[in-house]
């Protein structure tokens, strides 16, 4: 095959495949927030450590996922069983929905949503690292039409994120609560359409230039590894109804995705083949990892406090229609799509001029634009009263200046990795990267339990004790939200700082 013809049918194959399972998860997610303190009456606290373990874990199962991949099964049978668990998840999320009951917590639709997450996470850890490994299967080797092929994979990312919320969000937050589930059938729903096209098409699609299909099994398991896969599933199961079955305050994963990421530096750092160099470069890439951490917890509130804000503590009416507070998830991959050429444009009118910033200067300005968006929010709250509501354009303008940060932040993560890591370390260093997104969506979580009863910076009038960060007592909406300012503005300035510092140990890798 020609690297001057057209892309291969096959990356259109796996567009639709990822399209539609982004627009399973991100669908799920714009209503999961509101579904738990809504329908199953829990506390946004509550909420919010369960949200940030959902979201956390998910980024941890995929390390799983592709060791089975890479030993056993392939990408193609790993996506599929990934899409059936799934579609279960999603579906048992629907009976969960199903089983609500008014004014009173169900037992059983809480029970239901433990098993439906578990199978989600599971599922998600078989698909998510084997569908974007295929892309560049389906290409000859050195062809340039690949990084254009990503980008239209990506495309279908961002599709599906945009609207899975509308539709979605439009279904079940409707104020009813017997409605969610059925935003969660269109979700399950969407899953369903992403697995079968995949399974009906890739035998006829899914091939080299060769002719060769590509993903195919590598050798049949062994008992040990079904035993590892069951084993996980209970295990996780278990960790997510730990706090219910023991009732005590202790997060047990919280601490096995913190201590993931201080005993990976120990075991890679104990290799006595590293030399100097290599060291130095592999430093770079934990002390990046750190920071990222940050952006991403701060980031990913958008899920979760910022959708409780959009609920409760915004007018999101536009003359009579009043705008769900799930759309807002929308804002994001909207903005991506209409940014990212503009940033591409930008970054290469730089390059022309050898000005284009290293990695992690453009990561310090991901986190200031995280900052400055939410100077907006709390510029915006400040002084209003506990019983005003905001204009939701204000919460318009935090989600483009944070999509922005992720436009300067995410597309240079794992490139980076790719360049800095020793060949022999390539794999684990990726999943330390995973790791730091885990660690991120966890600490988003315990940060979104943070934000205080009431609107605006007046503190409602109420009896529960106020929530508390590093000594500091959050009882009111401008002082949650200059947390993440604190956070995302503090982290920026120390990677400005450490650039030169940093730039010096990549050994001339930008």
């Amino acid at each position: 095959m020609s690297s001057n013809q057209s892309h291969p049918k096959g990356l259109y194959l796996l567009f639709a495949t990822e399209m539609w399972e982004r627009f399973s998860y991100y669908g799920m997610r714009a209503i999961f927030i509101l579904f738990m303190t809504k329908a199953l009456f829990m506390t946004n606290a509550d909420a919010s450590n369960i949200y940030g373990s959902y979201t956390g874990l998910v980024y941890l199962t995929p390390l799983l996922g592709g060791y089975i991949s890479d030993r056993y099964w392939g990408n193609r049978r790993s996506i599929l069983v990934g899409g059936i668990l799934m579609a279960i998840g999603q579906f048992l999320m629907f009976f969960s929905g199903s089983t609500v009951t008014d004014g009173v917590q169900s037992a059983s639709a809480i029970s239901m949503m433990w098993a439906g997450l578990t199978f989600l996470i599971i599922g998600n850890g078989f698909f998510k690292p084997n569908i974007s490994t295929m892309v560049g299967q389906i290409y000859p080797k050195g062809d340039h039409r690949i990084d254009g092929a990503f980008t239209i994979f990506y495309m279908g990312i961002n599709l599906g994120a945009f609207f899975s919320p509308l539709v979605c969000g439009g279904l079940g937050d409707t104020g009813n609560i017997h409605d969610f589930r059925w935003g969660f059938l269109a979700a399950g729903t969407g899953m369903l359409i992403s697995t079968i096209t995949f399974e009906l098409l890739k035998n006829k699609y899914l091939i080299t230039p060769e002719g060769e299909a590509v993903g195919m099994p590598r050798q049949k398991m062994d008992i040990k590894t079904y035993g590892i896969i069951g084993g996980s599933v209970a295990i996780i199961f278990f960790l997510l109804n730990f706090k219910n079955m023991f009732t005590v305050s202790f997060d047990p994963i919280g601490y096995l995705i913190y201590a993931s990421m201080i005993i990976m530096p120990l075991i890679i750092f104990s290799d006595k083949s590293l030399n100097k160099e290599e060291r130095e470069r592999i430093s770079v890439i934990f002390i990046l990892a750190f920071f990222v951490i940050f952006f991403w917890a701060c980031f990913e509130q958008a899920g979760a406090s910022l959708t409780l804000f959009a609920d409760s503590q915004t007018n999101r009416f536009i003359g009579s229609w009043e705008m769900p507070a799930s759309w807002f998830q929308s804002i994001n991959p909207l903005a991506i799509v209409l940014l990212a050429p503009l940033f591409t444009m930008f970054w290469n009118a730089l390059n022309k001029r050898n000005l284009e910033p290293s990695s992690p200067l453009k990561m310090a300005f991901g986190l200031l634009l995280l900052a400055l968006g939410y100077i907006v929010i709390a510029y915006a709250v400040h002084g209003v009263s506990s019983t005003e509501k905001i204009t939701m354009w204000w919460l318009w303008a935090l989600y483009i200046l944070h999509t922005m940060g992720e436009l300067s932040l995410s597309p240079i993560g794992l490139s980076m990795v790719s360049k800095l890591a020793p060949l022999r370390f390539s794999s684990l260093l990726m999943g330390t990267w995973f790791l730091a997104n885990a660690a991120a969506n966890k600490f988003a979580g315990t940060l979104s339990a943070l934000i205080p009863p009431g609107a605006g910076e007046s503190p409602v009038e109420t009896a529960a004790v106020m929530p508390s960060f590093l000594g500091i007592e959050i009882n009111n909406l401008f002082t949650f939200f200059c947390v993440f300012i604190g956070l995302s503005g503090t982290t920026s300035l120390v990677l400005f700082i450490l650039f030169p510092w940093l730039k010096k140990r990549m050994h001339g890798v930008n």
